[in-house]
């Protein structure tokens, strides 16, 4: 174990250095959203309530916890405790990945993905509050396999934060499944989620405000759509780049074109995702983390916006698949480890090119947001074909086809229970 604990100790101590400018990257300086916009919003909700006035502020309530959590170590400053909170949960992660690996049925690779990957992401990664949500989340996904309702709390503490974490649910058993554990994941995460939010709306006004906030936004230059635009430059495009609703946006002639095309293609995502639902016949101890994985890929890649720090999300979904043994998502997880560190190369490194849409800069983005249709479209075939959606149904199979299946396999305890969150149709193993 002294390895990967080492390893990760070496390369968190670089990203520290980084954070607070003893080393220093070419580009801009990714720390100023925590000493200038997180600090900014911590005043701010120091006062009773969320920043209504800034449309900066697209982050569900439970933002806020993050956002003042370096509050509690007021001898460090507002940055250096935000830096220390993030390196907290990075460690967190790491131990949380190392003991799921030793589970049978598991194994540690899980703990090598997630150090090379925040790692690959640089300063970023420790510059935004991502980190902890990933965190959350993978917690989310081991709970599933033992304790559904811990599961379902954090799913829903995780979504609170950042919206993202509902997705952990697609491979989940429907809500009125028969399965206990399956009743207890979606009964936790709906509970907590409204008494969260209820919370938040009482104490504290604009709490929902962020809805109308990320409902305006426009194509981000980092975004897949932005591609288009980086292109049309070069071919006397008369719109512009500007900082808009807190990202380097596109905005002009076809713009909103383009939003309403990616906005279509997350719809699309959605569809495809509940087609796989319906035809989906054999579910084993990886379908719920590869559903997580593929589903977050998915919404990433379709997304007016790419911003760097969404690669964190992508980084702990592909640890989660590469602990659990039965997973079919290497290749996708390779893949977005790669786009990870072109994704450094692209900001901050050389974030001045692509803001001049230079061949350098739409190099750089190409590259990173190809692997990342490359690696969806790679992890929706496999998720597809590994839980037999394109096999047709035949009189055995209907009703009882995926229990079938599930039982026949041999399966380690920890992955027997990780079955019992996905869907089945057949009582027959209710404990």
């Amino acid at each position: 174990m002294w390895l990967p604990v080492a390893a990760w100790a070496a390369t968190r101590a670089v990203l520290l250095l980084c954070v607070t400018k003893v080393l220093l990257l070419p580009g801009p300086d990714v720390t100023s959203d925590v000493s200038v916009i997180y600090q900014g919003w911590s005043e701010v909700l120091k006062t009773g309530t969320f920043p209504l006035d800034d449309v900066t502020w697209q982050y569900p309530p439970g933002a806020a916890l993050a956002v003042l959590a370096p509050g509690l170590l007021p001898f460090l400053g507002y940055a250096p405790a935000f830096f220390a909170l993030v390196l907290v949960a990075d460690a967190a992660g790491l131990a949380l990945f190392l003991r799921a690996g030793r589970r049978p049925g598991n194994r540690p690779l899980g703990a090598w993905v997630w150090i090379a990957g925040v790692a690959l992401l640089g300063p970023t990664a420790y510059a935004r509050y991502d980190l902890m949500v990933t965190a959350v989340a993978a917690a989310a996904l081991f709970a599933a396999a033992r304790r559904p309702r811990v599961a379902g709390a954090l799913a829903a503490f995780g979504a609170l934060l950042k919206v993202w974490p509902v997705l952990l649910l697609c491979g989940a058993a429907c809500p009125w499944s028969r399965r206990r554990q399956a009743r207890a994941l979606w009964l936790s995460t709906a509970g907590t989620t409204a008494g969260l939010t209820l919370l938040f709306v009482a104490i504290a006004p604009g709490a929902l405000a962020f809805v109308t906030f990320q409902r305006d936004r426009g194509t981000e230059i980092e975004s897949l759509g932005g591609l288009v635009f980086h292109i049309a430059r070069h071919y006397g495009w008369s719109g512009e780049v500007l900082l808009n609703y807190g990202s380097v946006e596109f905005l002009g002639p076809g713009v909103p074109f383009v939003s309403t095309l990616a906005l279509a293609l997350t719809v699309t995502a959605m569809g495809w995702l509940l087609l796989w639902r319906l035809r989906a016949r054999t579910f084993s101890a990886a379908t719920l983390c590869d559903a997580a994985f593929t589903a977050t890929l998915l919404f990433t890649t379709t997304s007016r916006v790419i911003s760097p720090q969404y690669m964190l999300w992508l980084v702990g979904l592909a640890a989660v698949c590469m602990t659990v043994r039965a997973s079919r998502q290497a290749l996708p997880a390779v893949l977005v480890l790669l786009a990870t560190g072109v994704t450094l190369l692209e900001f901050p490194v050389s974030f001045t090119h692509v803001v001049a849409s230079d061949a350098r800069g739409v190099a750089l983005l190409a590259l990173r947001n190809g692997l990342l249709v490359t690696a969806s479209l790679i992890a929706c075939r496999r998720l597809w074909v590994a839980t037999g959606a394109g096999r047709r149904a035949d009189s055995g199979e209907r009703g009882g086809g995926a229990e079938r299946d599930a039982v026949i396999a041999p399966r380690a305890p920890a992955e027997a229970a990780l079955t019992s969150a996905a869907p089945s149709h057949t009582p027959a193993t209710d404990a």
